[in-house]
């Protein structure tokens, strides 16, 4: 016999003689439900204790966030509390573990009282600062943030940044390319500790402008958005969906650490337009604040 057929005839007699319950041996659903279980805790908790991903779906941080900008948000450096938990399923209470206070300038993401809404947004202002805006100038405990006007940015349009006037007004322009950009007026600012970054001024008089003098309590930070005309923040009102004054430490969740990628909006059913709508230069932007 051929070594070929005498393999053949000894796997036909195992098959023969293989107990009927290990040919057809039921599904223990019992052990897949519990592994799936599992394997969403473990998400879970990376996502609640580890880092999680962050999408911008507003202007409020522009320059330095654009609409369709994923990111990665750390969840540990100001500690834990009932926000850090993904999904907001913990309810509303005080207190953190390991707790710390955010730096000036950091970018956070802040859940104002009473909502389950995740805004982002920068610090302005610690525990005990006096802060007041006077036609769009920051001024912390009675010193005006140091300000230097840079050169216009040329933000290309598209359909997350579309430049409609009613937000940019005369600001929309054609390049040199034949390609629409938005034209902002960019002012850095750079706070006490040393740390700068870039803002949009639109002008002297736009309502959140002219704000306090408003000391900050404590066990609160001061949030503000970079696209100073166009953010509702720590000075806009819940009722004008902004964060009514200071934020309560605990409703923290976290910082912005990096831009992993970018979409400009185009993206549709097609696979290609997946490739053709990211913004590649965006990828790998760090959210920390420069120090001058």
């Amino acid at each position: 016999m051929a070594p070929e057929a005498s393999d053949a005839a000894i796997e036909a007699d195992t098959a023969r003689h293989r107990p009927a319950d290990e040919e057809h041996k039921p599904i223990n659903w019992f052990e897949e439900i519990r592994g799936l279980f599992l394997l969403l805790l473990a998400v879970l908790a990376f996502h609640s204790l580890v880092a999680k991903p962050f999408y911008i779906p507003t202007m409020s941080m522009m320059p330095n966030l654009l609409v369709g900008d994923r990111l990665v948000v750390s969840k540990y450096p100001y500690g834990w509390s009932w926000v850090s938990v993904s999904f907001h399923l913990l309810p509303p209470m005080k207190g953190r573990i390991m707790g710390s206070t955010p730096e000036y300038g950091d970018i956070v993401i802040a859940t104002p009282q009473g909502a389950s809404a995740d805004y982002i947004k920068r610090v302005i202002g610690r525990p005990g600062d006096t802060i007041e805006v006077r036609s769009g100038r920051v001024i912390l405990n009675g010193e005006e943030v140091v300000r230097s006007v840079q050169p216009n940015m040329l933000l290309p349009v598209d359909i997350n940044s579309p430049c409609n006037a009613s937000d940019f007004p005369m600001l929309k322009m054609r390049g040199a390319d034949g390609k629409f950009y938005c034209e902002l007026p960019i002012i850095r600012e750079t706070l006490p500790n040393g740390v700068s970054y870039n803002t949009i001024d639109l002008g002297p008089d736009y309502p959140l402008d002219n704000y306090g003098p408003y000391t900050v309590p404590a066990g609160h930070i001061f949030l503000m958005g970079d696209n100073r005309d166009r953010s509702a923040d720590s000075r806009a009102t819940r009722e004008e969906l902004g964060l009514g004054g200071a934020v309560p430490l605990e409703n923290i969740g976290g910082r912005a650490e990096i831009v992993t990628f970018s979409l400009d909006g185009s993206t549709n059913w097609n696979p290609v337009s997946w490739w053709e709508s990211l913004r590649g230069e965006r990828a790998g932007t760090s959210l920390r604040a420069d120090k001058d």
